[in-house]
């Protein structure tokens, strides 16, 4: 039997109950569908000591400030809590423990499969983040067998490592973090062992490049008062976007490579007694080599490599390219060659801030202000000048 609805949001977190919160208020048919368990899992997934970027004050989504202080900075824990009683709040109608395998055309609509359900739609928002799919590179392979290999999705905290030294590849936001935090644990095990001083511990190597970092400490008076609110409400919201030149010049390199540090300085790593070394460039008898000949004798490597996106359940011709991953053509979030079709979510979608609190209620709000207008209705593009159009329009 197939069920149909006026509009389907694929993906329960912060992307798609904020397209909720708007489909509700416009009083739309809709429906969310979430392969998790429970809104918000997503988040408690992460590693234990995960805090986000941003404080509270900046990691609302629209209609339902963040509880607390303005000014905390809040635990992933805290975080899928506050999805989960917004969700609650505005009574969004999310179907949980459905994984979308298939979104195509059916006549003048969509068609999404999820196992044997059938669901038609006059719209679809695809609300989910450029963060899908772990990547490692190839010689991670060739690591020996007795080395501990851990990605980002699966490191929750040290205690998942093995006696002996560690490397964090990767040292973009979530390297670094993790590092500080493998290098804590390992100080406090020294601190307690009387037999173990402290300068004979495990040392914690952190291999990449580096990223650049904000020029202030978040939590400071500095911070909270004057750099985070230029920083989120200016420079990454309203300045690093497609609509200005700048914008449109740094995002492939933002989509490539990340932004900067944020909460963590370089300072911060060389207090905890985290090493740096250069990017990890192969293996050698089972052990990582970094930069052009160096080989680490480590027991434990993480892997805080990034992400890749899987679209390829989505069989439509809206992505650019050859090879995955690949990233839909769309303007703003709205695809001009598939009317109806929408994206919610991804990394620098309008904005710097559009993959974070602070911009994906923008985001959302308009495309389901383009979704209700009469716009949506014209007839479906022919050619790439409908891009140029919408370009013109946003």
């Amino acid at each position: 039997m197939t069920e149909h609805y006026g509009t389907i949001v694929i993906g329960g977190g912060q992307a798609g109950l904020a397209a909720g919160y708007y489909l509700k208020k416009y009083d739309q048919d809709f429906v969310i569908l979430d392969a998790s368990d429970r809104v918000g899992d997503a988040w408690r997934a992460r590693w234990d000591s995960l805090r986000v970027f941003t404080p509270a004050r900046y990691s609302s989504l629209p209609g339902m400030d963040f509880p607390g202080s303005p000014y905390a900075f809040p635990t992933k824990s805290e975080v899928a809590d506050y999805l989960e009683a917004y969700a609650q709040r505005f009574d969004l109608p999310v179907e949980l423990g459905v994984r979308v395998d298939g979104l195509e055309r059916s006549g003048d609509g969509f068609l999404v499969t999820a196992g044997d359900r059938r669901i038609e739609a006059d719209t679809v928002v695809v609300a989910m983040a450029s963060y899908q799919v772990p990547k490692v590179p190839d010689f991670a392979a060739e690591l020996s067998d007795d080395v501990v290999q851990l990605h980002t999705s699966d490191y929750r905290n040290p205690d998942q490592l093995q006696d002996g030294d560690v490397l964090v590849v990767g040292a973009g936001n979530s390297g670094a973090e993790i590092a500080l935090d493998v290098a804590a644990s390992r100080r406090l095990q020294a601190r307690r062992s009387a037999s173990r001083p402290v300068a004979s511990e495990h040392e914690t190597w952190l291999s990449g490049r580096d990223v650049g970092h904000v020029p202030f400490h978040v939590d400071s008076w500095v911070g909270r008062h004057l750099g985070v609110p230029f920083v989120m409400r200016v420079l990454f919201h309203r300045i690093f976007t497609t609509g200005t030149p700048i914008g449109r010049r740094i995002r492939p390199k933002m989509l490539s490579q990340g932004g900067p540090l944020v909460r963590t300085k370089p300072g911060d790593l060389a207090a905890a007694g985290v090493e740096r070394v250069p990017r990890m460039t192969g293996v050698r008898d089972g052990r990582p080599v970094v930069g052009d000949d160096d080989v680490l004798d480590v027991e434990n490597v993480v892997w805080c490599t990034g992400f890749r996106p899987d679209f390829s359940w989505i069989e439509l011709p809206i992505f650019d390219g050859k090879e995955q991953p690949k990233e839909p053509v769309h303007v703003r979030g709205v695809v001009p060659d598939e009317p109806g079709l929408y994206f919610v979510g991804l990394f620098f979608l309008y904005a710097m801030t559009s993959g974070l609190f602070t911009g994906v209620g923008r985001d959302a709000e308009y495309v389901v202000d383009h979704l209700t207008s009469t716009a949506r209705q014209q007839p479906r593009p022919s050619s790439t000048g409908s891009v140029d159009g919408l370009l013109q329009q946003s």
